[in-house]
C-alpha cells in the first residue's frame, strides 16, 4: 500500500512529478504538502496520528523547474510508442527502434525520427525511407513533455489523476 503512486503537483497545481504514497505522507506530516484527492476508504495510520492514504499531494510553496526533457533512449522510444509497432501495429515478439528516415539519407537520432518496430517491418524496411518499402507510419512521432511521460510512461494509477493531467 505505501508503495502506490501519487502525483505531485506544484504550488500552481501543475504536475511535477509521481511518488510514493510514503514520501507523499511525509510531506505532509512535514507540513510541505497538502492532500488534495485521497484514496477512499484507506488510511495510513501510526501510533497517534491518521492520515488519508493520498492520491493528488500540493507542494504548498512554488518550486521553478526548468523545463523538463525527457532522454532520448530506446527504452524511451518504446515506451513513448506503447511497444507497439509504428509500421504494422503489432505488439508481440522483441522491438527495434527504427529511423523513419535512414541515416544514410540525413536522417537523425531524434525523437521525430525514432519509432518502434517490430523485427519483421524492420527488415522490409531496411535503408530506404518507409514509402519507398510500402510502408506506412500509424502516427508521426512527436517529442513527449513530461506531463506525457507521466500520462504514459508511469501510467495512471488513479483516474482522479486525469483532471491534473489534462486528460478530462
Amino acid at each position: 500500500m505505501l508503495n502506490r503512486n501519487v502525483l505531485v503537483l506544484n504550488q500552481n497545481y501543475e504536475p511535477l512529478s509521481v511518488c510514493s504514497v510514503r514520501r507523499a505522507v511525509v510531506l505532509v506530516y512535514l507540513g510541505k504538502a497538502q492532500i488534495i484527492e485521497k484514496h477512499d476508504g484507506y488510511r495510513i495510520r501510526s501510533v497517534s496520528l491518521a492520515f488519508p492514504m493520498p492520491s493528488v499531494v500540493r507542494l504548498g510553496f512554488y518550486i521553478h523547474v526548468p523545463h523538463k526533457r525527457v532522454l532520448l533512449t530506446r527504452k524511451n522510444i518504446v515506451k513513448r510508442d506503447g511497444h507497439r509497432c509504428q509500421y504494422c501495429g503489432s505488439n508481440h515478439g522483441a522491438m527495434t527502434v527504427d529511423h523513419v528516415v535512414p541515416k544514410l539519407y540525413g536522417g537523425r537520432d531524434t525523437w521525430e525520427n525514432l519509432v518502434c518496430a517490430c523485427i519483421k517491418c524492420n527488415n522490409i524496411k531496411g535503408n530506404r525511407a518507409p514509402d519507398q518499402a510500402g510502408l506506412k507510419l500509424l502516427r508521426q512521432p512527436k517529442r513527449p513533455t513530461h506531463i506525457t511521460f507521466i500520462q504514459q510512461f508511469v501510467g495512471i494509477s488513479d483516474q482522479r489523476w486525469k483532471q491534473y493531467l489534462f486528460l478530462d
